[in-house]
């Protein structure tokens, strides 16, 4: 191991998933329930709700994905960003994968599992709209959850917090031309207004928002800022989950007609999330980058921005819609695929190390 790598994991030996995240499948499937049980109930009070829009973008989603994102853009330094060229190599895989491979790979698996393997049995008129569901959630790198799980691989913080910082910034300009372009190939009507929406609503103003916030706290002191990180993290947590309740209230009666639809779109979200963090660990190994950089970078290259992906997909095309669906599927596998991910990394060192 590299005296880089011997360092950070003395560092990163402490780390480990906090009981909210440790728990999060259990917590999105009691949400699912939840939301399912209360759309019964209740089918008029969550149509009222649907009906709260203005400029296409639903009100309380609208301020329940803010709650959600914003104290994850809080953590983020883009002052980071001048250490770029101390892990180049490194950067340079993951901005590959995130933003030249995943996209497209998981235009192409929706193209193979939902237009054609799995189309049969799926509701004719909902195929182009789960598909637009998963672009939406390959077309985000990850942005919170990706410092836990470089914790755990005891990587190199500066290197993650680079990376999260430069795939931030890239999104901003990014993310809709990106979505934009494959749904154009994909064939499904671009809303490109609602898109633009979308980005200034999802991605400009809260990061702008959240930078404000965070030079304001720090002129307080590191202590504060992390204090306020700690308190808000819990009202993150919650906003996420009450978006699923939403979600499944309007997406109740599918889900209990087709079951086994949320399996068949966790096919083409596994197969990438694999794909992606192999392809991205490998091709550090080819470069010869360090362990503790290659680590996050795979995870960094394998995970989504799933909060944004679904207000996107709420915003551009309704809470029934299967573009909805999709992306809360990607909630539901993200943190017991990414252990895995996590796992295989950690056992792999050996061989990844080997000359």
């Amino acid at each position: 191991m590299s005296a880089q790598c011997e360092a950070t994991a003395q560092a990163a030996s402490g780390a480990t998933l906090g009981f909210f995240e440790r728990w999060l499948t259990a917590w999105v499937f009691l949400s699912i329930a939840a939301g399912i049980a209360l759309g019964q109930l209740f089918p008029a009070v969550f149509q009222a709700v649907g009906r709260m829009e203005v400029a296409k973008v639903n009100l309380p989603v609208g301020l329940l994905i803010w709650i959600m994102i914003i104290p994850m853009l809080l953590k983020i330094d883009f002052g980071a960003l001048h250490e770029v060229k101390q892990h180049w190599r490194g950067i340079g895989v993951t901005l590959f994968v995130n933003w030249a491979v995943k996209p497209f790979s998981m235009a192409l698996l929706g193209w193979i599992f939902i237009r054609h393997v799995f189309a049969p049995y799926l509701p004719p008129a909902q195929i182009d709209s789960y598909i637009a569901g998963l672009i939406l959630l390959a077309a985000a790198p990850c942005t919170a959850m990706v410092f836990v799980w470089s914790g755990l691989t005891r990587g190199e913080p500066h290197f993650t917090l680079t990376q999260v910082a430069l795939n931030d910034a890239i999104m901003i300009f990014a993310f809709a031309p990106l979505v934009g372009l494959l749904l154009g190939i994909s064939a499904i009507i671009v809303p490109w207004d609602t898109l633009f929406i979308s980005v200034a609503l999802y991605i400009l103003i809260p990061v702008m928002l959240a930078q404000s916030w965070r030079s304001y706290l720090l002129r307080r002191g590191e202590a504060v800022l992390k204090q306020t990180l700690d308190r808000l993290h819990p009202f993150s947590l919650t906003a996420l989950l009450a978006t699923l309740v939403l979600l499944f209230a309007f997406q109740g009666q599918a889900i209990l007609e087709q079951p086994l639809v949320i399996a068949m779109l966790a096919a083409p979200i596994l197969i990438q999330v694999y794909f992606n963090s192999g392809l991205a660990y490998w091709l550090n190994r080819r470069l010869g980058v360090a362990h503790c950089i290659a680590g996050p970078s795979a995870l960094i290259g394998a995970s989504n921005f799933f909060e944004l992906a679904v207000a996107a997909a709420i915003s551009l095309f309704g809470f029934q819609s299967g573009a909805a669906l999709a992306t809360v599927v990607g909630v539901l596998i993200e943190v017991p695929v990414m252990l895995s991910v996590v796992r295989i990394v950690n056992a792999s060192r050996g061989w990844y190390e080997a000359k």
